[in-house]
């Protein structure tokens, strides 16, 4: 797994952004394939997360993960969700010790989050969408109310697409350019004309900075060009392969 050094100095807080790498999963799920969502075999599939849990030191049933559907919507969790009764939203928060939260990703950025003092921590799944509509500042606003203060927050956004991998639309600008007009530094042109280089994990270690989060540390890493160490969604559309695997970030508090 991949770790961030101002995260790791929180004494009383675990966390691992983990790879492809390690697992049991096949094909083109191999083969640490964490995401229930994909056509993989469920048997693998936990066994994958109970390895990564293995690695936090957590029990594999105190992983909590959500349906994600790159919405803003955050969940507070004090336990495990009934399988049955998995809710829609894109971060997870807790106050629990031993309860790990996670999401996870195949290209958008993850980021997990902690206050130590206040004993508060997230994870978030922060694709273009959901960072552009609020799902990060929805996760500080709910932290806050949880006790954790914007400027003792650590942040740590883990494997995502880079920009040299990230091409996007004529269109694509516009509500980032609405929003501020300041994040045309987020694009850079194309080798195709009228087309742009999004860089993600710029724009939402910008998010963050915005809402005055003590540290930002990202991971310098393409999930789309490094195929032996990740899963990339983008990579699998532009070779027609149908499906892919997901990868787990997870967060934990010790006590």
């Amino acid at each position: 797994m991949i770790t961030v050094s101002a995260l790791n100095a929180l004494a009383t807080v675990r966390h691992g952004f983990f790879t492809r790498n390690g697992g049991v999963s096949e094909g083109l799920y191999a083969s640490r394939n964490c995401g229930f969502g994909s056509a993989d075999d469920p048997a693998h599939v936990r066994t994958n997360r109970a390895r990564c849990m293995l690695e936090l030191e957590v029990p594999p049933e105190n992983l909590v993960t959500v349906n994600q559907k790159h919405t803003t919507d955050v969940v507070v969790v004090d336990g495990p969700f009934d399988p049955e009764a998995i809710p829609v939203a894109d971060a997870v928060i807790t106050t629990r010790p031993r309860l790990a939260v996670g999401v996870l990703t195949a290209d958008c950025a993850p980021v997990l989050l902690a206050d130590g003092t206040a004993g508060v921590v997230a994870a978030v799944h922060a694709g273009w969408k959901g960072a552009l509509h609020g799902v990060i500042d929805n996760t500080i606003a709910r932290m806050e109310e949880l006790g954790a203060k914007p400027r003792r927050i650590v942040a740590g956004i883990g494997p995502c697409i880079a920009q040299r991998s990230y091409e996007v639309g004529p269109e694509f600008p516009a509500p980032f350019l609405a929003e501020e007009e300041n994040n045309v530094r987020f694009f850079a042109p194309s080798r195709r004309e009228g087309y742009f280089m999004f860089d993600l994990p710029g724009y939402v270690a910008r998010r963050l900075a915005r809402l005055n989060v003590g540290e930002v540390m990202p991971t310098p890493c393409d999930t789309c060009r490094e195929e032996t160490r990740f899963f990339s969604y983008r990579r699998t559309v532009l070779r027609g392969e149908g499906d892919y695997g997901r990868m787990l970030s997870a967060i934990t508090l010790e006590r």
